[in-house]
């Protein structure tokens, strides 16, 4: 029998690694192509690893609960074969056509994600050493260099990972204790921080689970509501919010949508609902107000080029995410109708990938959909603003026509926006709001879809 080595399938330009979270198969398995034999999960997104061959399940090369590099082997499958292969085929879940070609002379350029890919299984290990330095994932270098870590800095962080690697954890822990800890030894100099000489511990992903305390029920945080809980006490600690508000009339919005929304079910076979035209009124405003499509480093506030639209989303679990309609602001309205129901039925049934939650330059949220009139959202980071409307209701309200003021009942909705203090003043974040308050109240009622 031959052996197929299944590599961690590469999931997007930014995700360089995963955390094995749960093994579906066990070694002496047998295993049908496409089974699922793995999940794993990212900073965004949980995901499955099928297996692209039949065969038995050999060996598990990784437990659950450790942190695995994109392309790294984390299974070793027995197939029908030569049984006299020693380099079996390697293959991820990407076409092997549109990998690179590896040779002698390019085995030491550092391509992100990337394993070489004739390996012999017996080398099941990687080695994490290049000329006597250690390796470091993209992500964990990116981290140094956005933190300002020197190599001799980044050197001596304490690795958790598989041979000592530095993991993401390791680096922000670090860079979370930096300012406090203290420099003993004498040996190095005094201005750059020291790390605890004893390994960090490594907390394992726990699963949700309820303890009686008394009268009291404790439930245990599961994965991805950790995530979101560091997510936004880091947003909170890092931008000054400040959160302005509007009231918007956009009963010819609402009349507009009654009137084509079932033609456009009968033609494109799904509903058109509210989201995508408030996101279009939204890229609108961008387009106007580009400093409000930043980020933040330090002291450089950095206007992003794409206008890429998060939109939160609820799943059924309880949790939150938040996957990106990226170029927004180059969307038909038709266009972003069905990347929204796209992205919203593939959130519900966990078929996102990491790269749909990646790279989001500002956050849309729909409270409104739970019934709520306006909300304080607390900002999406590294973004500077998030979006959030209310429910729509009808309130009587003042109309002003040629022949004078009248009293008429219209579809009101409010509309809030938190911004970054730090780069967005009251005067711009509130422009900008009122701004896509008038493209919603101005909608075109006979606008053709």
């Amino acid at each position: 029998m031959a052996l197929y080595k299944l590599l961690l399938p590469k999931m997007g330009e930014s995700v360089s690694e995963a955390t094995i979270t749960k093994w579906l198969k066990q070694p002496g398995d047998l295993i049908e192509e496409d089974d699922t034999l793995l999940e794993i999960a990212t900073d965004k997104v949980d995901s499955e690893v099928p297996s692209p061959v039949k065969g038995i399940l050999k060996e598990q090369l990784y437990t659950a609960d450790q942190i695995v590099q994109v392309g790294d082997v984390v299974a070793i499958i027995e197939i029908e074969g030569d049984t006299e292969t020693s380099e079996p085929t390697v293959q991820s879940q990407e076409s092997l056509a549109d990998q690179p070609k590896f040779s002698s002379e390019t085995t030491n350029l550092e391509i992100p994600g990337i394993a070489q890919l004739s390996s012999p299984v017996e080398e099941t290990t990687h080695t994490h050493y290049e000329q006597g330095v250690r390796f470091y994932s993209p992500l964990v270098k990116n981290i140094a260099r956005h933190e300002g870590l020197s190599q001799e800095e980044l050197d001596r962080i304490q690795g958790t990972g598989a041979e000592g690697r530095v993991t993401k954890e390791d680096i922000l822990l670090y860079v979370a204790n930096r300012g406090t800890q203290q420099n003993t030894d004498h040996a190095k100099p005094t201005n750059v921080p020291m790390i605890k000489n004893e390994p960090t511990q490594v907390t394992p992903t726990p699963t949700v689970h309820t303890v009686v305390n008394g009268s009291d029920e404790i439930i245990e945080m599961d994965r991805m509501r950790r995530l979101i809980s560091d997510h936004m006490v880091k947003s909170v600690q890092v931008s000054p919010h400040v959160c302005s508000f509007v009231e918007a009339d956009v009963t010819n919005l609402v009349l507009w949508r009654n009137k084509v929304k079932d033609a456009y079910k009968k033609r494109e076979g799904e509903n058109i609902t509210f989201t995508p035209l408030f996101i279009e009124a939204i890229t609108k405003a961008l387009k106007d107000f580009p400093l409000v499509n930043i980020s933040i480093d330090g002291y450089n506030i950095i206007k992003k080029k794409n206008i890429n639209i998060g939109m939160a989303a609820a799943l059924p679990n309880g949790n939150l995410i938040v996957p990106v309609i990226k170029n927004a602001d180059q969307l038909s309205l038709v266009g972003l109708s069905k990347s929204v129901n796209d992205l919203a039925q593939r959130s519900r049934a966990n078929k996102l990938k990491p790269d749909d939650t990646q790279d989001g330059t500002f956050t849309f949220t729909n409270i409104g959909a739970f019934g709520n009139i306006m909300g304080t959202p607390i900002i999406n980071q590294p973004q500077a603003a998030i979006l959030a409307v209310g429910t729509i209701t009808k309130k009587p309200a003042v109309i002003e026509t040629e022949y004078g003021d009248m009293i008429g009942i219209r579809h009101m909705m409010y509309l809030s926006l938190s911004y970054d203090h730090r780069a967005i003043d009251g005067a711009l974040g509130g422009t900008f709001l009122k701004r896509v308050a008038d493209y919603l109240e101005n909608w075109d009622s006979n606008r053709e879809i």
